[in-house]
């Protein structure tokens, strides 16, 4: 008699440990959006950089890579209004329609008005939209679940993989189209696709905004649908001041913050300086076929999908050891030095090449790229995820927000300085901007490991 009542708890529990099917509608949802983005990202500084006559605007490299870096930087900043006004007046579910229409419209001006104009009046609206999204989307996921359900880091794991399989297949799918498939020889010139790569990643955010809307009160119901209103204070609250441990706790988030710009810096030359060195420096040939260039873009996220379960367990093991788990600033520390490894590995590739493109000896092995791109996902790995849990877990309850805000911002700032340091490989030269950013990064991750110590005592 007492099997019943037994079965049914077993299948209680099991209930209990499935995710809502709303995580797997915001899933597919985040995986459109990033497949658009990282579609048109994989192959803007291509667009900017290749002459008219075969399909692109004909920009200098080092302005188009300033372009990209204003462009990418401005995503990071954007989120902070498009938060604020999804908190005190839309709603987060009416930000991300609103933020997913214009992006789509961003990548349609960009498909139909092939010149400067159309550039600027399409990155824009991404912009926009982009602020609208971001901030949103994830707040989303996380509103599935009560405060302290234990299913929730493994539900973000989950909506990580979706960020990452979008961005993955978005430059193989808008890469080939751009420099194969609507690709033609006219009279010896090719004239590049470019602009069905940007249509293609416009049709990804419709999808993905289809999906959205029309499964959105089926499995979301009410969530999201409201704006939060401003947080109540309470005079207490607002007299009250921080502790000595949180202050302690802000002065490292703003250190590590200092230390973490440098990383992005490095590490987003992969959609501008290294990108256009891949295309004029590298040898994509395999049997004969020549592998789009765009396609590079998708070793990241290919590496991430790999590398994040052993990377995982790795940081399990430790934890279970007698020594205990690396410290969080140690991680960030080991993250910059393999990122400084990776722009390593290409000097003895650019010794070989040179940096002029129009003198070009001899092109260097793709492996060299793919090895770089491979230590930089290893350093993402180090310091990425384990950044985000640090605010987290320092940042003061009343200024969690901001904080994240300034972590965010950071990368912005990172953006921005990327940006110039591409800029600046089209008149130092390639060898001198890798050695740079290799020595820096690498320098900067042994420093971070020498205050690891000090960091973590004011940590507690």
């Amino acid at each position: 008699m007492s099997a019943l009542p037994e079965t049914q708890t077993l299948q209680s529990q099991r209930t209990k440990m499935k995710h809502p099917p709303g995580l797997y509608l915001l899933f597919f949802t985040e995986l459109w959006e990033r497949f658009s983005y990282y579609g048109m990202r994989a192959i803007l500084v291509l667009y900017l950089t290749t002459e008219l006559v075969s399909g692109g605007l004909g920009i200098k490299p080092s302005v188009a890579m300033t372009i990209y870096g204003f462009f990418t930087g401005a995503v990071y900043f954007t989120p902070l209004v498009g938060g604020y006004l999804s908190d005190r007046v839309l709603g987060r579910r009416l930000a991300i329609t609103i933020g997913g229409i214009t992006m789509a419209l961003g990548n349609i001006v960009l498909f139909a008005i092939n010149n400067q104009t159309g550039l600027y009046i399409g990155l824009i609206l991404l912009i926009i939209g982009n602020g609208f999204f971001k901030p949103n989307i994830s707040t989303l996921v996380g509103e599935l679940y009560a405060p302290n359900d234990k299913r929730k880091d493994a539900a973000f794991t989950i909506f990580y993989m979706g960020i990452n399989l979008g961005a993955l297949f978005a430059p193989l799918v808008c890469g080939y189209l751009a420099e194969k498939y609507f690709a033609t020889n006219i009279n010896g010139v090719i004239h590049y696709g470019f602009k069905y790569g940007f249509l293609a990643a416009a049709i990804g955010m419709i999808i993905g905004q289809l999906i959205f809307n029309i499964f959105g009160n089926r499995y979301l119901g009410d969530i999201g649908k409201k704006p939060t209103g401003a947080p109540v204070k309470t005079n207490k609250e607002t007299k009250t001041p921080l502790t000595k441990q949180e202050k302690q706790n802000v002065a490292v988030i703003f250190i590590l913050t200092c230390f973490v710009i440098f990383f992005w810096a490095g590490f987003e030359q992969a959609g501008s300086s290294l990108t256009l060195y891949t295309d004029k420096f590298i040898d994509k040939s395999i049997g004969g076929w020549t592998m789009p260039t765009s396609w590079f873009q998708s070793l990241n996220p290919f590496f991430i999908i790999v590398l994040a379960p052993i990377v995982s367990q790795i940081w399990i093991k430790l934890s279970n050891s007698k020594r205990g788990d690396l410290p969080i600033p140690a991680k960030m520390g080991l993250g910059m030095i393999l990122l400084g490894l990776g722009f390593a590995v290409l000097i003895p590739a650019v010794l070989q090449t040179g940096s002029d493109e129009h003198h070009v000896v001899e092109k260097a092995n793709l492996l060299f790229i793919i090895f770089t791109y491979f230590l930089h996902t290893l350093g993402e790995l180090c310091l990425s995820p384990v950044g985000l849990s640090m605010v987290s877990k320092l940042a003061p309850v009343r200024l969690a927000s901001l904080l994240m805000g300034v972590w965010l911002a950071g990368t912005g700032v990172a953006q921005l300085l990327a940006g110039q340091l591409a800029a600046f490989t089209q008149s130092l030269g390639y060898l001198e901007i890798f050695s740079l950013i290799s020595g820096v990064t690498i320098g900067l991750g042994l420093i971070l490991l020498l205050l690891t110590k000090k960091l973590v005592r004011m940590m507690n």
